[in-house]
């Protein structure tokens, strides 16, 4: 049966050096690393918060990115229903025995992510809750038409628009409910700026300090590309990109 409900329940870097960006997001963010084994004896690291997992890295051959993982109840019912949406498969559902089976997909705009049926025998610790350090506190789109977005993710997995913010000349940016329960909601969307190749979604983790934090990424060999910049409610952002070329979203507060 298809549920259109759909949480993003994990989230993925993809890199050319796991030891040198395990180094790096452990700096920045808080992290521990741990190896653990994959489905075909594949080598995969998680990053922890105690001994909460909240993301997973491996090292696909020359890609450098972070993708999203959204929870279903039946991935193959969710693959039919995105193609008939106009999104795209690149990765056949596929079984990681004992933990998921899981297909990489993109909406109709490009924007990649993943969706996954989670084995309920799975051992899934509870994690911190955002704003807690170290959490993926936010999640955005950007895209090339805003209301094709909505119109896709609302349904496939059921997401709905909170409110409209004017950004002057960036635009619109788009609030949604992802349905986590969340007071602000759980991400955005906006129409991604002139020099991005191609529609991505990207994941805000949360920091102490923004300042402290930038200081940590360029200490690490990352780079700032944006802000720090205020946003509604008081905090301040960060976008960046890591010694290996992904990109990343801080959010932390102005201390």
């Amino acid at each position: 049966m298809f549920t259109p409900k759909g949480k993003f329940g994990w989230y993925e870097l993809m890199t050319t050096d796991v030891e040198a960006a395990g180094r790096f997001y452990s700096d920045v963010v808080g992290w521990s690393t741990r190896d653990v084994g994959a489905g075909g004896g594949m080598p995969y690291t998680t990053f922890n918060l105690g001994e909460a997992g909240m993301a997973g890295m491996l090292n696909v051959g020359g890609h450098t990115a972070w993708i999203g993982y959204i929870a279903v109840d039946d991935v193959d019912a969710h693959i039919e229903k995105i193609v008939e949406a106009g999104g795209k498969l690149w990765r056949p559902a596929t079984d990681v025995p004992g933990m998921l089976r899981f297909a990489v997909m993109s909406d109709p705009l490009g924007a990649a992510f993943v969706v996954f049926t989670p084995n309920p025998a799975m051992p899934t610790p509870e994690r911190p809750m955002p704003p807690a350090e170290g959490t993926i506190a936010w999640h955005e789109l950007y895209t090339t038409d805003l209301d094709a977005g909505l119109d896709f993710y609302n349904k496939l997995f059921g997401w709905t628009k909170l409110t409209d913010m004017d950004m002057g000349p960036m635009g619109t940016y788009r609030i949604f409910d992802g349905g986590n329960g969340y007071q602000m909601g759980d991400g955005g969307m906006m129409i991604k700026p002139p020099q991005m190749p191609v529609s991505c979604w990207t994941f805000y983790i949360s920091v102490g300090s923004i300042g402290a934090a930038v200081e940590r990424v360029n200490a690490g060999g990352g780079k700032v590309l944006n802000g720090p910049t205020q946003v509604p409610g008081g905090g301040w952002i960060i976008q960046g990109m890591d010694p290996q070329g992904a990109m990343f979203s801080l959010i932390g507060t102005g201390e």
